[in-house]
């Protein structure tokens, strides 16, 4: 996710929201129901940040995070963002599940 961010992703959907009315509109309601889901756990003081929602793309850890949580459909950006994600399941698990001791392999961040 991260080399996503660091390739300027960010900065190319958050022009997208000023040319497409129909987008931003969906990222909006993907804030609000964000928003929603978080608060329903617990409302935070102040204003808590969502990642830049609904007007800018700020994070999109917070955004993959939400389209994991929530499923495709609800929050554009997040699902895109894990579309460009490569495969990191293929290689199997980076820690055998059956070894009380195992030590996670190291992998390059995403």
């Amino acid at each position: 996710i991260g080399t996503l961010e660091a390739d300027g992703l960010m900065k190319q959907q958050t022009a997208r929201l000023a040319v497409d009315p129909e987008l931003a509109d969906r990222y909006a309601a993907a804030a609000r129901d964000y928003v929603e889901r978080r608060d329903s756990r617990e409302v935070l003081e102040g204003v808590p940040a969502q990642g830049g929602m609904p007007t800018r793309v700020k994070c999109l850890h917070v955004l993959v995070a939400h389209a994991l949580a929530v499923g495709p459909g609800v929050n554009p950006f997040g699902d895109e963002a894990l579309a460009l994600l490569p495969d990191w399941a293929a290689k199997g698990p980076c820690v055998d599940p059956d070894d009380p001791e195992a030590v996670p392999s190291r992998r390059r961040r995403s």
